[in-house]
C-alpha cells in the first residue's frame, strides 16, 4: 500500500516546473535617433540602441561606417546634431566628456593618450588620484599617496605591466602603450567601459592579455562593456551581442550567431557572400 503513495509523490516531483522568467538586465546607457552631421555628410544617422549591465556589445562595420564617431558621441568627445543620449534615465546629451567620465563612463582610444615623460606607474597613479578626487597637492598626506600607488600597481598587474612600472612611458612599445591605456581606464573605476580596438597594434603574443582582461571584466554583472573591434576572432570570443553600423546607420543588432550569419554582416561588413564568413579573400568572393 505504501508503494503507490511513493510512486505518486515521485511522479509529482518529476513533473517539470515552469522556469521563472529571466530578470531583465538594467539599461545603463542608450541612444535615441542619435545623429551627427559634418557639413553635408551624415556620419551617424538616427542610431537607437540600449546597452545593459552585465553585457558586452561589440560594434562592427566597414571602415567609415561611423563606429568611432558613435563612440565619441556616447562618451562626449563629440556633441550630437540631433537625438538623445541617456545614462540610465538621465539625459546627458549636452554633457561634456569630463563630466561623463565622472559619472562612470570610461573611454579608451585608438590612439595613445598618455603622459610620455612620466613613468608608467605615475600615469596610472594620476588616474587613480583623479578618481579619488584627492587633488594634486605637493604636500599630500603620505598614506593617501601610498594607497594610490598600491592601487595603481594592482591595475598594472592586471595588464602585465607591473615589471615596467618605473620605466618612462615614452619608451614603451605601441602594444604596451595600449595596455597602459586600459590600466588608466580601469583606475577610473567606470561602470561603463568603452574599448575602441584595444588590440590594435599589438603582437600576437600581447593580444591574449587584453582579451583575458576584458573577459574578466564582463563577468561583473554590474559593468557594461562596449567594444569596437575589427578582428573577428576577438569578436567571437567576447561578444554577448553584436551591433552592425553601415554608412552611419544601424543595420543589424542581435546575438552573435544570428548577426554573424546575416547578409548585413557578410555582405556589407565582410564583403562576402552569405555563408562565406570563414573563406579566404581569393575564394571567389
Amino acid at each position: 500500500m505504501i508503494a503507490p503513495q511513493f510512486a505518486t509523490a515521485h511522479t509529482a516531483q518529476a513533473t517539470p516546473s515552469t522556469p521563472a522568467p529571466a530578470t531583465p538586465k538594467p539599461i545603463t546607457l542608450s541612444s535615441r535617433d542619435l545623429t551627427i552631421r559634418f557639413g553635408g555628410h551624415v556620419a551617424v544617422n538616427q542610431v537607437s540602441a540600449d546597452f545593459h549591465a552585465g553585457e558586452l556589445t561589440v560594434i562592427v562595420g566597414p571602415n567609415g561606417a561611423g563606429k568611432t564617431t558613435y563612440f565619441n558621441l556616447l562618451s562626449g568627445q563629440l556633441m550630437a546634431s540631433s537625438g538623445k543620449i541617456f545614462l540610465g534615465e538621465r539625459d546627458i546629451t549636452s554633457t561634456g566628456a569630463a563630466p561623463r567620465t565622472r559619472m562612470g563612463i570610461g573611454r579608451g582610444f585608438q590612439l595613445t593618450n598618455l603622459f610620455p615623460h612620466l613613468s608608467v606607474l605615475e600615469n596610472v597613479r594620476l588616474a587613480a588620484q583623479s578618481k579619488a578626487r584627492k587633488g594634486f597637492h605637493l604636500f599630500s598626506i603620505w598614506s593617501d599617496h601610498a594607497e594610490l600607488i598600491e592601487r595603481a600597481e594592482a591595475y598594472l598587474q592586471q595588464v602585465s605591466l607591473y615589471q615596467r612600472r618605473h620605466e618612462q612611458t615614452a619608451i614603451l612599445s605601441h602594444g604596451d602603450k595600449r595596455k597602459l591605456e586600459v590600466a588608466l581606464m580601469l583606475a577610473l573605476e567606470p561602470d561603463i567601459l568603452m574599448f575602441d580596438e584595444p588590440t590594435a597594434g599589438m603582437s600576437v603574443d600581447e593580444v591574449p592579455v587584453i582579451i583575458n582582461l576584458i573577459q574578466a571584466i564582463k563577468q561583473n554583472q554590474q559593468k557594461t562593456v562596449l567594444l569596437v573591434e575589427h578582428k573577428m576572432d576577438v569578436v567571437r570570443s567576447l561578444a554577448d551581442r553584436i551591433i552592425v553600423l553601415q554608412d552611419g546607420a544601424l543595420v543589424a543588432d542581435g546575438d552573435p550567431s544570428t548577426v554573424m550569419a546575416s547578409d548585413a554582416v557578410q555582405q556589407a561588413y565582410l564583403g562576402k557572400r552569405p555563408n562565406a564568413i570563414n573563406t579566404r579573400e581569393h575564394d571567389h568572393v
